[in-house]
């Protein structure tokens, strides 16, 4: 199972999400089982590492995202990931734009897993707001979890419940 999370520069919510996501799956058993990366749909910080204040809220749940580099999205990532998950409904309509025929990704906004299918995660960037990012991702996270685990357990289950 692949999972991608995708926002605007990759640098606070993608990767964010993305520790996030790698934690409660180290957490839950199932890190092994399940791959999680993260990009953006622009590529003005391709190879950096995340957003200070973002590495700060992750590192203060003792998640560590620094390592991570940022990236743009791909044609292959349509190819490659089960899930392609997200921030807000503009990003959600770049991976829409460049979605091709026949791609069977299960493309929604990460806050469906959080019980809303229209939300979307704000961008922290320049107005802050690390803290409430943080946690409307780890609510996401959470039943992103509990789909996956789903979907691991019994694998005749076809395709995202979402």
């Amino acid at each position: 199972m692949r999972v991608l999370f995708v926002c605007l520069g990759n640098i606070c919510r993608s990767p964010t999400a993305e520790g996030v996501l790698r934690h409660k799956l180290e957490v839950a058993g199932l890190a092994d089982q399940v791959e999680v990366d993260s990009c953006g749909t622009g590529a003005w910080h391709v190879g950096s590492a995340p957003d200070l204040r973002a590495q700060k809220e992750a590192r203060v749940r003792g998640i560590d995202i620094s390592r991570l580099r940022g990236r743009q999205l791909a044609d292959s990532d349509f190819e490659r990931f089960d899930y392609m998950l997200a921030m807000d409904d503009d990003n959600l309509a770049g991976i829409e734009r460049l979605r091709p025929p026949g791609c069977k990704a299960h493309v929604a906004l990460l806050m469906a897993f959080a019980g809303e299918p229209n939300g979307e995660v704000p961008d922290p960037y320049y107005d802050g707001g690390f803290g409430r990012v943080y946690a409307m991702i780890e609510s996401a996270a959470d039943g992103l979890v509990a789909e996956l685990r789903q979907r691991l357990v019994e694998p005749t289950t076809r395709g995202p419940s979402r």
